[in-house]
């Protein structure tokens, strides 16, 4: 089989690694979250395996659930850099690894988002990319003056408002608006400037932005929510659409449900990349495979994942651990948390006949997305599989744990792939949206998709 499109990958790099119990590993660095070093070191690896893009996670807090300090430090990620500082500083480390940061439109102002990401993007040359979250959590709200985070449904308004007062403001200039005439004296055509004077339900902002406008017109809009409102708002925004599924039907399913909304703001289904989240534990041998699997899950204290079991189900259901451990998980109704990765993993304890216990070893890696465990050819496989047949247009790699297993992939899996002309041997272009294949918005291309909401 002859293949003309190329996948897509991004990097998701939380230190130590995206198992629960990674940190515990021997190979695993204590102090990752706020090493520069090591994340240099990452990025590095990243580009090496010509890597459209790294991904960095944020939450507004320490995210974990615990009542006493004991149980917190159990836990391997508690610090980390705030993400579009670290950025700023690997922008300088790398050439063309895309580098995407997560920011909360909950518990920041759009004002300083857009300078923020538009300050980034000329940092690195037209690499930046924000993943736009509307955050989900008491944990994180308990840090703005707030006892309860806002309600699903009104986070998501808030969120849209965002968005319109954020793309506004990077076309507070036109492209060629600064002319820098030293001669006759004058910066930039006044008739180039755009003042927003926006004043809407959840924002008050006048503009114009102290940033030109950015290399890429905008930063890669990334976007990870599965909900109703997420689906939507994705449509709408996205580029970049990280999502969890289990299987190919899954995959599929999500897949072609959005492809088919972009329509409704009049965008083309090229206009997304649907990157599925995967975790891959790769070795020569598939023994070899299912040992580095097991040697992490044989770290796994169990406080903590069902912690992990709680949160991912919502801090607001019962505490997963007063259930008998050797038992099914009771029914349950879904919460105003994380309402995708709620239904994902209920209907994954459905499919399966899991017991509690089961399902958090089931979840302490992959957390909801895909796990596949075995030799470079068998993780080959599945990409293949889900790419070439409506699945994805690329993955979202969550190494296990860091840097062994980014380097794993990057030396076994890679290699494997770009044998079978699915991905690059080298980059394509200087941006980040040239390398995924996106087209660069004219000057308020995001007026169009507001007027059709």
């Amino acid at each position: 089989m002859t293949v003309t499109k190329q996948m897509k990958l991004g990097a998701f790099l939380p230190p130590p690694g995206h198992h629960v119990a990674a940190w515990r590993h021997p190979h695993a660095v204590p102090d990752g979250g706020v090493n520069l070093a090591y994340y240099v070191e990452l990025a590095k690896m990243a580009e090496r395996g010509k890597f459209d893009l790294m991904f960095l996670s944020d939450g507004a807090g320490v995210r974990h659930t615990y009542k006493e300090a004991e149980d917190l430090s159990r836990w391997g990620r508690v610090t980390h850099f705030e993400p579009i500082t670290l950025l700023s500083a690997l922008a300088a480390a790398t050439k063309h690894l895309g580098l995407t940061a997560t920011a909360s439109t909950s518990y920041n102002e759009p004002f300083n988002i857009a300078r923020k990401f538009a300050s980034l993007d000329y940092l690195s040359d037209g690499r930046a990319g924000w993943n736009v979250v509307t955050s989900a959590t008491d944990i994180e709200a308990k840090n703005f003056g707030l006892d309860k985070q806002m309600d699903h449904t009104l986070r998501y308004q808030r969120a849209r408002e965002f968005m319109k007062v954020t793309t506004g403001l990077w076309d507070s200039w036109e492209d060629d608006a600064f002319i820098y005439d030293k001669t006759n004296g004058r910066n930039f055509d006044p008739q180039k400037m755009h003042v927003l004077n926006h004043s809407g339900e959840f924002f008050k902002v006048r503009g114009p932005l102290n940033v030109p406008r950015p290399i890429q017109g905008y930063p890669v809009i990334v976007q990870a929510g599965a909900s109703a409102d997420g689906q939507d708002f994705a449509a709408q925004w996205g580029e970049v659409i990280f999502t969890a599924a289990q299987t190919l039907e899954e995959a599929q399913k999500f897949y072609r449900r959005i492809k088919q909304q972009l329509a409704k703001y009049g965008r083309a289904p090229d206009d997304v990349k649907v990157m599925p989240g995967i975790f891959p534990v790769v070795s020569r041998t598939l023994e070899e495979a299912k040992a580095k699997y097991q040697a992490l899950q044989d770290l796994v204290i169990p406080e903590i994942g069902l912690a992990l079991l709680s949160g991912h189900l919502g801090e607001d259901i019962i505490d997963v651990s007063k259930f008998p451990l050797d038992e099914p998980l009771p029914d349950m109704s879904q919460t105003s948390g994380s309402t995708s990765r709620q239904k994902l993993i209920i209907d994954k304890a459905k499919r399966e006949g899991l017991t509690v216990r089961q399902l958090y070893l089931s979840i302490v890696g992959g957390r909801g997305h895909c796990v596949v465990i075995g030799t470079p050819e068998t993780v080959a496989d599945l990409l293949e599989n889900w790419f070439l047949n409506e699945g994805a247009d690329g993955f979202n790699i969550m190494p296990p744990v860091l840097p062994d297993g980014l380097n794993d992939f990057v030396d076994m899996v890679i290699p494997e792939l770009q044998h079978r002309g699915l991905f690059r041997k080298e980059y394509e272009g200087k941006t980040l949206r040239e390398n995924l294949g996106l087209k660069r918005p004219a000057f308020g291309d995001a007026k169009q998709r507001i007027l059709k909401e």
